[in-house]
């Protein structure tokens, strides 16, 4: 399917081959047209990998190593550019561009999932964070992929190669720390404790998640728990580190009522759009 919107198995989020970009408009022109509900889950989908791309990309200049800023520099982007997949895809459905939808809602209006929205804390926590996510990610877009939506199934297949590197990524490093000194363990450990109230919130079914998935469209969250956390444990296991045991986070509606990053975040993403709102350069 991802051949009908010419995407290609070896690209990178925002290029198709050197020198020819896919953008939004691509995207349009092969005529994707999504409904209300579909929309809504494509913002979903969208939102967790916009608010990620902008929490790591204020780790560039500042990670422990030069390969590590140029590391999680090209995860922010490939994160951005599943983001402006998702969000131009929504956009169809209400006659929006993926900017509209990236700085012109409100915090209400965002369904980002708040382990994405966690501040990155130290290099340890931020790999949690990546730890998990990713896991979380590339069981959604494995799924994803045999989707009724043919966009959608081509947006995951082409994610899936990039969540992979994600993944592969996140758990060298876990591993890396849970195997260094002291103090970089404890910080491991540490991290994952810190992210983990935020972990169930993925696996709730929120709307339109549980009507989409019964007409193949989109994959149910709460499907995706077991293999996740089958993946983490057996990871967590082999670094030597503790499952964390921490309750719940309350509200797992993905609404922002409960988030006390969501706003910080985007008054920061959001201002140069909203104070200079159509400016071109």
């Amino acid at each position: 399917m991802s051949e009908a919107l010419g995407f290609t198995a070896a690209d990178s989020a925002t290029r198709i081959s050197a020198g020819e970009a896919i953008t939004p408009e691509e995207l349009r022109s092969a005529g994707a047209q999504a409904d209300e509900d579909t929309a809504r889950y494509a913002l979903i989908l969208g939102d967790d990998s916009l608010i990620l791309a902008q929490r790591l990309g204020h780790w560039i200049s500042r990670a422990p190593e030069l390969e590590e800023d140029i590391a999680l520099g090209n995860i922010a982007l490939d994160l951005l550019g599943h983001a402006r997949f998702f969000l131009t895809y929504a956009g169809t459905a209400w006659g929006k561009t993926e900017d509209d939808l990236a700085y012109f809602r409100e915090e209400d209006e965002f369904r980002s999932a708040r382990l994405v929205e966690q501040d990155n804390g130290d290099f340890a926590k931020t790999i949690a964070r990546q730890l998990v996510f990713s896991f979380y990610a590339h069981e959604l877009y494995r799924r994803l992929v045999d989707s009724s939506d043919q966009t959608l199934a081509a947006i995951a297949d082409k994610a899936l190669k990039e969540v992979a590197y994600h993944q592969d990524h996140a758990g060298q490093w876990l591993l890396r720390l849970a195997g260094g000194t002291d103090e970089s363990r404890q910080r491991m450990q540490a991290g994952l404790e810190a992210v983990w109230a935020y972990v169930e919130e993925l696996f709730a079914d929120v709307e339109p998640t549980a009507e989409l998935a019964g007409t193949g469209v989109a994959v149910l969250p709460s499907s995706l728990r077991e293999n996740v956390m089958n993946g983490l444990r057996h990871l967590i296991d082999q670094a030597g580190l503790e499952m964390p045991d921490v309750k719940a986070a309350f509200g797992a509606d993905r609404t922002g009522r409960f988030s006390e990053q969501r706003g910080h975040i985007l008054t920061e993403m959001q201002v140069l759009a909203r104070r200079h709102p159509g400016a071109t350069w």
